[in-house]
Parts: C-alpha cells; sequence; structure tokens
C-alpha cells in the first residue's frame, strides 16, 4: 500500500533549511534504500509543501520518518498528514 506524506512548511523554508538540509536528505535517502521511500520532493512556486511518497503496510512507515526528520523537529514544518493513496497508473512495482 502507497502512502502519501504531506508537509505544510513555513513561509522561509528555502531560507531556514540549511543546518539542517544533510540530515533531512540521509533520512530520506536512507528510507529509499530500504525500499519505504519511493519518492519525495517539494512543490515550488510558492515552496510551501513538501510531498513525500512511502510504500508500507501500515501509516507508520511515513510516521516513523516524520518523529525523526530534523525539518519537523526543528520548527520548518507547520503540520503534516498521512493520506493512503491508491495510484491507478504508473504505480511503482
Amino acid at each position: 500500500m502507497f502512502y502519501l506524506l504531506v508537509y505544510d512548511v513555513v513561509d522561509d523554508y528555502i531560507e531556514r533549511r540549511a543546518p539542517w538540509r544533510a540530515e533531512h536528505l540521509a533520512l530520506a535517502q536512507a528510507a529509499h534504500a530500504r525500499g519505504e521511500l519511493v519518492m519525495g520532493g517539494a512543490l515550488a512556486d510558492p515552496a510551501d509543501q513538501a510531498l513525500l511518497l512511502f510504500r508500507g503496510d501500515s501509516p507508520a512507515v511515513a510516521e516513523r520518518f516524520v518523529a525523526k526528520d530534523p525539518y519537523v523537529r526543528n520548527g520548518l514544518v507547520k503540520s503534516w498528514r498521512v493520506r493512503p493513496w491508491t495510484i491507478v497508473i504508473g504505480a511503482p512495482t
């Protein structure tokens, strides 16, 4: 099953993320290597949200990521939510 993690980020997210970017990317790369994180990235114009697609048996796979994410721990993420996502076309194998 797939789960979409949606981050609503602070207005100055791009300017403030530098101190935690390497840790955030390492966390994402490790989740990707384990096959949990399928893809992720930030929306642009405006840069007000980020979307991360997880694969797992429950939303816990995304929730574990949130619990460790330095962007969340350091206030760059105003709110977040996990939604089950049913992929109709182009589902990753």
